[in-house]
């Protein structure tokens, strides 16, 4: 292999490192990175030791002519993906290598306001809105979902949950309507892209808790399953017990006194342990006099701080600064 890619010498770099440190550099990745070095290990089924030594050139790792072969593969990428981002993460990935890493055919549409994006929707099917948001970043969907109104909010959250996999034809469609009606361009030859729980979960937990309530009362209306199985997925308060106690301790140094007496109004008596367990003598005395000092509060007050706290949560886990022990995910012992 003459003249390495960056991502293919990283991709190289890595299989050659052993896992515990392959790990904590695919942690500090950003995920449209890892994807891209995932795509490369995949690719990179059996390397010769004069590819890995010119790989290896630069980092000054190893003597060139005495590497042993390295091997890639899926299985690879897939461990060192789920170790780093979380097996949901992970799995949404593996999803965007497997269909290929091509342009977004609707890579015009980042340059477009959220809420306009919402307008341009209006009046279209579920099925084409979810199309679409499917295809933007986590952050920018869930502004644009926001934006729409919660009827056919409901309706559009559902058919990405429910979506299968997306022809270029289709995609080509709606990208080319959205384009002229938008005046700019977009790329033809867009991947395939599937929809499914996972996205619709990403969108929800970076949508605010308004938004997040809402739209789940109202998907419960039409679909109880597809309710729980998204409520299953995402971390809420209660399960801030499942948190590792340095995690824990990271989470509460961002969290005022007064948000965590709040939070902790009416909570279960083991999440206050939780609380209680990481933080300092003085800082549980401080909370013992401001949960004594609020009196009886609304329960919106109440809700408003603990997601508070979950959304600095689900924010240090995007940024791999923290683990989140997911019920679907594999239990350890000692």
């Amino acid at each position: 292999m003459a003249g390495l890619t960056g991502a293919q010498t990283a991709a190289i770099v890595l299989m050659n490192l052993d896992r515990a440190a392959a790990i904590e550099v695919m942690k500090h990745l950003s995920e449209a990175e890892a994807e891209a070095i995932a795509a490369e290990i995949i690719g990179l089924q059996d390397v010769d030791a004069m590819t890995t030594a010119a790989a290896l050139g630069d980092f000054q790792r190893m003597t060139a002519g005495h590497l042993p072969p390295a091997r890639g593969g899926r299985n690879l990428a897939v461990g060192l993906l789920e170790a780093s981002f979380g097996a949901e993460r992970a799995t949404a990935v593996l999803d965007r290598v497997g269909t290929g890493s091509g342009s977004s055919a609707f890579d015009f549409l980042d340059a477009v306001d959220p809420a306009h994006l919402a307008a341009l929707l209006d009046g279209e099917l579920p099925q084409t809105a979810a199309l679409v948001l499917a295809h933007l970043s986590t952050d920018r969907a869930a502004l644009a979902l926001a934006a729409i109104p919660d009827g056919p909010r409901t309706e559009v959250a559902h058919a990405i949950a429910t979506m299968g996999t997306a022809t270029q034809d289709a995609i080509a469609i709606v990208a080319d309507s959205l384009k002229e009606r938008t005046g700019m361009f977009a790329a033809r030859d867009s991947p395939e892209r599937l929809g499914g729980v996972a996205p619709l979960v990403d969108i929800i937990n970076r949508s605010d808790a308004a938004v997040e309530r809402a739209l789940l009362e109202s998907i419960e209306q039409i679909d109880s399953a597809l309710a729980e199985d998204i409520r299953s997925r995402m971390f809420t308060f209660a399960d801030l017990v499942r948190l590792e106690g340095r995690d824990v301790q990271q989470v509460l140094r961002s969290i005022d006194i007064r948000s965590l007496a709040l939070a902790l109004k009416g909570a279960d008596e083991g999440i206050a342990e939780v609380i209680r367990g990481n933080i300092s003598e003085r800082n549980r005395e401080n909370l013992e006099l401001e949960a004594r000092s609020l009196g009886a509060v609304r329960m919106s007050q109440v809700e408003e701080a603990r997601a508070e706290i979950v959304h600095m949560i689900r924010g240090l886990e995007a940024a791999g600064e923290i683990t989140v022990q997911r019920t679907d995910e594999e239990e350890y012992v000692s």
